[in-house]
């Protein structure tokens, strides 16, 4: 028998018990759908994230303290950074393009009758150009007011709302950080707030400034070094990491009393974990097309038995044993494909609205399409085998006295 003959056949007896069908196609919709729609959702969060973390800038390596240990526990940050080794990166790495140190807390900010609590971040001239702030109004600190410990600041968006709500230029004006005079000179383009920080809820002065006049404080937080290239990065870290051991005196048989990380391995940490997010999504979805593709066996086996006579009148007539195995299973997968295809129209239809409802931009590709796709069609397949085979394996005289 031809394969198109029993595709028609295959047609007419779903089509014959049609409330059937869909109650047995809905399980693979379902499953379709909600693994379209989770790995979209999941791949829209985790570009989202990226994107986000990119804003605080791109081939960044930063140096920060070591670790103090007490009989091999660990117990609180070493104070060994300079700024004077900020200086010396500076001037003695090559490929890089800007070296910020910087040092910050929280303060209290306050102008006229506003007061508010934001983190201040002492930090150098390249500060704005390594963290990828744009100059609102005004500009961002010189070499100069860097070297002469000058009380000036750059405000974030959030800032200039708490302490201005725009009723006023904050440039030129004078606010108090902690008690202490402090005259404006510019203001950055808000980069939006993320869950656990607001980037834009800083306020920018001069590294000196911060440790001498605002924390009295030695010691650096971190290093922002930018390589030129991020395929210098690796060099670039082993350059680092070979002069500030030698500025420490650290003998060669000693750890480090610092960290050198890259901005690459923050931004993979990170993608990581949001992929992992979007495996476990399309995971939970994937169990929605497994127990579809139980009710398929399910209802094939309801199927073979309710047709177990005209099973043997056709064995009986001539009907091959991988022709009946050919009919049943092909029934199994046109309603999987049935089901497929509904599911990825809902699917798509899903990620729409989440995207316009809920603002968060959802990405659905053909990958994902194919894989729920793909995997329906494959479910079909495997649980719709063993009702195909059963019906195959039916003895004719049995199934024809069968009522």
């Amino acid at each position: 028998m031809l394969i198109f003959d029993l595709f028609k056949m295959a047609i007419r007896s779903l089509i014959a018990n049609k409330m059937r069908t869909f109650l047995t196609a809905l399980g693979i919709i379902i499953g379709v759908a909600s693994v379209i729609s989770m790995i979209s959702i999941g791949e829209g969060a985790r570009r989202e994230t990226l994107s986000t973390i990119s804003k605080f800038g791109t081939n960044i390596i930063s140096v920060r303290p070591g670790e103090k240990k007490s009989r091999h526990v660990r117990s609180g940050q070493v104070e060994t950074l300079t700024f004077e080794d900020a200086r010396a990166i500076e001037k003695n790495i090559s490929l890089i393009t800007g070296v910020a140190a910087q040092v910050y807390k929280g303060a209290q900010v306050k102008f006229g009758n506003k007061n508010s609590s934001s983190t201040v971040r002492g930090t150098g001239r390249e500060y704005a150009r390594l963290a990828n702030y744009t100059m609102d109004h005004g500009r961002f600190f010189n070499i100069q007011e860097v070297n002469t410990s000058r009380r000036v600041a750059v405000l974030g968006a959030t800032v200039v709302k708490n302490l201005y709500g725009g009723t006023v230029e904050p440039v030129g004006e004078t606010i108090k950080i902690n008690g202490s005079n402090y005259l404006v000179i510019g203001t950055t383009v808000a980069k939006g707030a993320l869950s656990w920080f607001d980037p834009d809820d800083q306020i920018f002065i001069p590294v000196t400034t911060a440790q001498k006049r605002q924390f009295g404080q030695k010691y650096l937080q971190t290093i922002d070094i930018q390589a030129e290239n991020i395929e210098d990065i690796e060099t670039i870290k082993t350059n680092i990491e070979a002069l500030l051991r030698r500025r420490h005196n650290i003998r060669d048989d000693k750890e480090n009393d610092f960290h050198v990380q890259n901005s690459a391995e923050w931004l993979n940490s990170w993608g990581n974990a949001a992929k992992t997010f979007q495996y476990l999504l399309g995971g939970i979805a994937a169990i929605s097309l497994m127990v579809g593709g139980i009710g398929i066996m399910n209802i094939m086996l309801v199927s073979v038995t309710e047709r177990t006579r005209e099973i043997g009148i056709r064995i009986a007539i001539g009907a091959r044993k991988r022709e009946i195995r050919k009919q049943f299973l092909i029934e199994s997968v046109v309603v999987s494909v049935l089901g497929g295809s509904i599911g990825i129209l809902i699917g798509l239809g899903i990620s729409r609205i989440v995207s316009k409802m809920g603002g968060w931009e959802t990405i659905v590709s053909l990958n994902s399409i194919l894989l729920a796709f793909g995997f329906s069609v494959a479910i079909g397949v495997f649980f719709g085998f063993y009702p195909a085979n059963k019906a195959a394996n039916l003895n004719p005289i049995d199934a024809l006295r069968y009522e």
